[in-house]
């Protein structure tokens, strides 16, 4: 039993394969997944949304804009996502947030965007999920700002654990991706350490960051055992523990029933 907390099936990546790559899912024994719908052009959110109306006990759905895109998001569609954001198909806003690290948007207007959408996701109670890279203290700061009730997901983070405290003090749920894997990513383990079982999700963010053994590869959903397995021996716990916890967790998390 597994969820995976946050995926973009919905991409060209999966255009050749999207039927064959579910059923992979679900023969893994995942029994929910997460889509990100995001802003791709005036108008566009993507097939997260068509995708959880085809299959909704399988899937759910998020609506939001990514901070890359923040600057070239006219106003009807930030009006868009707080119209979605009161459809009970969606189950979060997001992803967004801050990346200082590409700075493909102005970070003015990341944070002007990340805050707008703080908000909608406050007003319509669902959580907000949260892209950020290099901008924990910016990010952090707007969650106060904005007291982010009820709060939302961190997801594939890859901080500290410092920067993980922050997060869980505000209330927020640490999703770990297949990073965590990765060699160079002994500070992540030692976060995923200090970060209470009942507050971790585990994600693959498809199609990217595919987990050791499989890097290199595009991801997929099926492959979030791998993230699941590599917390469990980074916490020193059995396997089926992650499984039940994060599975329960992101149930909670997005307010979704069991399916």
């Amino acid at each position: 039993m597994l969820i995976d907390s946050h995926c973009h099936l919905d991409l060209p990546d999966f255009d050749t394969d999207r039927a064959e790559t579910i059923a992979r899912a679900k023969a893994a024994g995942l029994t929910r997944a997460v889509l990100i719908g995001l802003w791709r052009a005036p108008g566009d959110f993507g097939g997260a949304l068509a995708l959880r109306d085809a299959d909704p006990d399988f899937f759910a759905a998020t609506i939001g804009v990514h901070p890359h895109e923040s600057v070239d998001v006219p106003e009807a569609d930030f009006q868009a996502v707080e119209t979605l954001s009161r459809d009970p198909r969606i189950a979060g806003i997001g992803e967004t947030g801050l990346d200082y690290h590409y700075d493909h948007s102005p970070r003015p207007v990341q944070r002007a965007a990340f805050r707008r959408q703080v908000q909608i996701a406050k007003a319509a109670n669902k959580p907000v999920v949260i892209h950020v890279r290099e901008a924990h203290e910016d990010c952090a700061q707007i969650l106060i700002d904005e007291q982010a009730a009820p709060g939302g997901i961190i997801h594939c983070f890859t901080g500290t654990a410092d920067e993980a405290r922050v997060y869980l003090d505000l209330g927020f749920f640490i999703s770990i991706s297949g990073v965590v894997t990765f060699k160079t990513a002994e500070a992540l383990r030692e976060a995923v350490k200090i970060v209470p079982l009942d507050r971790l999700l585990v994600e693959t963010d498809s199609p990217f960051l595919a987990p050791v053994p499989l890097r290199g590869k595009r991801n997929e959903p099926s492959f979030v055992g791998h993230v699941a397995a590599k917390v469990a021996e980074v916490k020193g716990l059995a396997v089926d523990a992650v499984h039940a916890a994060t599975t329960a967790n992101a149930l909670r998390a997005f307010g979704l029933s069991a399916g």
